[in-house]
């Protein structure tokens, strides 16, 4: 069985005949971003635009080593939440790459491959190379104020809707080069939705994932000000304080 989807406003372009079934994306080549034992990521041009290509041939880590393989049957397929995932940011208002195409292939009724196509956010760079890179836009305190405010709205738009990214790095965060940056939130295949106690413990993981590089590149006041922006109170409370010490020893000992 087999399921494609294409973007209607990509359907009539190159792109929707480059991208038109599975098949096709399957055979692409292109200049491979990244790779493990489930997928690969190739960056492919067409039309003076580039695009990113993303192909699930496995579902779920380990797989050989979790479940006997029993996963491949009994688990919702990564890229299946992955493209569920960016729809749900884009209806939520949340700046994300535009998805082109996307879809996946089961047989006798197991997972056997699938994939998804994002068009290229231009003149974009993750917030990671930036700090990594020594980017001097983040000791513009106006720049970093704008990026900072944008990336606590995003979380918390999250969290409201009881959803939590689960990797919420600094990588996974782009920013443009305009004179107001605007922040996009990516790659998401293992965000998903949670309740009570597990919603709770989730939301400061993903906290403490963003706080583990602003650790390094950011005050603390910059850093209690991203807080307070999540939360939108003006001071910390003896809640908040608990949680901020959950989220600074979230990884402690894990490194």
């Amino acid at each position: 069985m087999r399921a494609w989807w294409i973007n209607p406003q990509f359907a009539s372009s190159e792109a929707g005949e480059r991208f038109g079934d599975i098949d096709k994306v399957f055979a692409l080549d292109g200049e491979t971003m990244a790779q493990d034992s489930l997928s690969r990521v190739l960056r492919v041009g067409v039309g003076g635009k580039r695009y990113y290509v993303k192909r699930y041939s496995g579902n779920g880590k380990n797989l050989r080593r979790r479940w006997f393989g029993l996963r491949r049957w009994l688990g919702p397929p990564r890229v299946r939440a992955e493209w569920r995932n960016l729809l749900a940011f884009r209806a939520w208002g949340i700046p994300t790459a535009t998805l082109v195409a996307y879809g996946l292939e089961r047989r006798f009724g197991g997972f056997l491959r699938g994939a998804l196509v994002t068009e290229e956010i231009p003149d974009t760079m993750d917030l990671a190379y930036l700090a990594h890179s020594d980017d001097p836009r983040l000791a513009d305190r106006a720049w970093l104020t704008q990026v900072s405010r944008q990336i606590a709205r995003l979380t918390r738009t999250l969290h409201d809707a009881g959803f939590a990214h689960n990797d919420l790095k600094w990588r996974n965060l782009l920013v443009d080069g305009g004179p107001s940056p605007t922040v996009y939130l990516i790659d998401c295949p293992s965000g998903s939705y949670y309740r009570g106690t597990i919603l709770d413990y989730r939301i400061v993981k993903d906290l403490a994932c963003l706080d583990k590089l602003a650790s390094k590149t950011l005050s603390r006041s910059q850093r209690l000000r991203f807080y307070l922006d999540y939360t939108q109170n003006s001071r910390v409370d003896n809640g908040d304080r608990q949680r901020i010490a959950k989220i600074v020893g979230f990884f402690d000992g894990r490194d």
